[in-house]
């Protein structure tokens, strides 16, 4: 059996109908509304400032945002249209993702993005997804305030492997990504990303 065929064959184990939906989270509770309250401003100050993410302890992936125009940005917080350039540990690809909506209220933040083109390569002729979900999958990072308790989630919805033709020479690898090394890391990094956002670890 080749290896394409495997990965096709593994696919419909793991992923079911092609896509999965996957949810992670973290929950802290404080000793009164006010300081939940207080504790909230700072989450959802950690929840906008992406670069950080890089910093978090152990081993972790690293997130650089970019603005819509594939220029490098000083601002920490991501705008609709911003790009996200994430680098898994190990020898890997860059994989990058859009900014495609940001929602705030009184007691709740999110942005949620997808995967993207790269947008500092040169623009001419036909640009692939450089990642290994395919473009309708959604990771939505979200913090969110209930009296005392603080509620930090990463929902993915719709993750099914970028291994199309149109994935080019990063068909088998991601497939390789998405069915074995990232279905372990994805639990640690995002695990490790609400505690953070919750207060549950810190950087430095």
């Amino acid at each position: 059996m080749s290896i394409k065929k495997w990965f096709k064959k593994k696919k419909k184990v793991v992923f079911d109908d092609g896509t999965m939906d996957k949810t992670y989270s973290s929950e802290k509770k404080f000793s009164s509304e006010l300081q939940a309250k207080q504790e909230f401003e700072r989450s959802v100050q950690k929840l906008f400032h992406v670069n950080q993410w890089s910093d978090l302890p152990g081993i972790t992936s690293k997130f650089v945002l970019f603005d819509k125009h594939g220029n490098e940005k000083d601002e920490p917080e991501p705008e609709f249209n911003d790009f996200i350039k994430i680098l898994l540990p190990g020898p890997f690809p860059e994989n990058w993702v859009m900014v495609t909506d940001i929602k705030k209220g009184d007691n709740f933040a999110e942005f949620t993005v997808s995967p993207s083109i790269d947008p500092t390569e040169e623009q001419d002729g036909e640009r692939k997804i450089e990642h290994f979900f395919i473009d309708k999958a959604t990771s939505t990072f979200r913090v969110e305030l209930r009296g005392d308790t603080l509620t930090a989630w990463e929902i993915g919805k719709r993750e099914g492997i970028n291994d199309d033709e149109e994935a080019g020479d990063r068909e088998i690898l991601n497939s390789s990504l998405a069915i074995g090394g990232w279905a372990f890391a994805q639990k640690v990094q995002w695990k490790k990303l609400t505690d953070f956002l919750v207060h549950k670890i810190e950087i430095g």
